[in-house]
């Protein structure tokens, strides 16, 4: 397994805490991907802790949303890790860039493994937190993984609904899909030939001024000095295109409905995205599972505005059903 190089300085697109400490650590899912990680430890902690793994935003890193939220629950008593998916950030995986349904849904089961072994951590409460097109990916993860307890998915995407269907599900046809699958087999005979894959391009820059709003809600986060990062992919130059492939064929919520663990759903009410949210509560079974709709928020308000960002309930939802 490939050593990780892992950067010793504090290069988060947030300040540091002074109320826990911090390290760098690694795990490996069970494809022998080794994963970079940020853990976050309540400074002067005893016993066993209740622990929570963190990921997303979609084309996002460990240094932006997924660091902040889980510097914030570690401040609230809780060990959490924040870490970087497959092919990403200073996670391992060849070829780089790659985002994948089964996989990425196995790096949050993968964090479970190596949180289920920490010496300092309650098994039997274990969370986790996926943020945007995470938050699908935690979904996914929650209707496999047993061990969960509790899941938080804030501001999210389905992917492959997005992927397969477009936004609004406004090119839902087989003949639309089948010239997009068309249009990225032909792209997977130029990567082969090239022996390197196209990537599709992050948030776009410079910002058109026809851009629409969640365009525009995109750059505001990635391409300006508030959630920039030079490892980040939508700040850059985005996934691989063939990606979209498998996420078209794979639906990753099908099994939603079977999720016996809590759940709870956050967004933002004037968020583009907000009927990802909407539709996959409806899927929900049990008294153990919230819809929390934020007023007035967008999509990126969730990814870093901590007066905007329900903590306290996110909180207290860990806090009563991990019991």
């Amino acid at each position: 397994m490939k050593k990780l190089s892992l950067t010793k300085k504090w290069d988060k697109v947030f300040p540091k805490s002074d109320k826990v400490n911090h390290e760098k650590i690694s795990f490996h899912n069970r494809y022998g991907i080794l994963l970079a990680a940020d853990l976050y430890i309540p400074k002067n902690s005893k016993g066993k802790l209740a622990a929570i793994a963190v990921c997303g935003p979609f084309g996002a890193v460990k240094e932006q949303s997924s660091g902040l939220y889980a510097q914030e629950m570690a401040e609230r008593g809780f060990l959490t890790i924040a870490f970087d998916p497959s092919f990403t950030g200073e996670s391992g995986g060849e070829p780089r860039y790659v985002a994948s349904p089964d996989i990425n849904t196995e790096d949050f089961c993968a964090a479970v493994d190596y949180l289920s072994c920490r010496e300092d951590v309650d098994c039997e409460k274990i969370g986790i937190i996926g943020i945007c097109g995470w938050g699908g990916m935690a979904l996914n993860a929650a209707a496999i993984d047993t061990r969960i307890k509790v899941t938080i998915a804030s501001t999210m995407y389905d992917m492959t609904r997005v992927n397969a269907k477009g936004y609004f599900d406004s090119t839902d046809s087989e003949e639309e899909r089948y010239e997009i699958k068309k249009a990225l087999n032909t792209q997977r005979i130029k990567d082969y030939k090239n022996k390197s894959y196209a990537l599709g391009g992050g948030v776009v820059d410079p910002l058109p001024a026809d851009a629409p709003f969640y365009v525009k809600d995109y750059y505001d986060y990635y391409k300006t000095p508030r959630g920039y990062h030079k490892r980040s992919l939508n700040s850059n130059g985005g996934w691989n295109k063939t990606s979209a492939l498998s996420f078209i064929n794979m639906p990753i919520l099908s099994y939603s409905n079977e999720i016996r663990n809590a759940v709870m759903i956050i967004h933002g009410e004037k968020a583009h995205s907000c009927y990802f949210s909407k539709d996959t509560f409806k899927q929900l079974k049990g008294n153990n599972k919230e819809l929390l709709i934020i007023p007035g928020a967008v999509h990126t308000d969730l990814y870093d505005h901590m007066d905007i960002i329900p903590f306290d309930k996110i909180e207290n939802f860990f806090r009563t059903n991990m019991k």
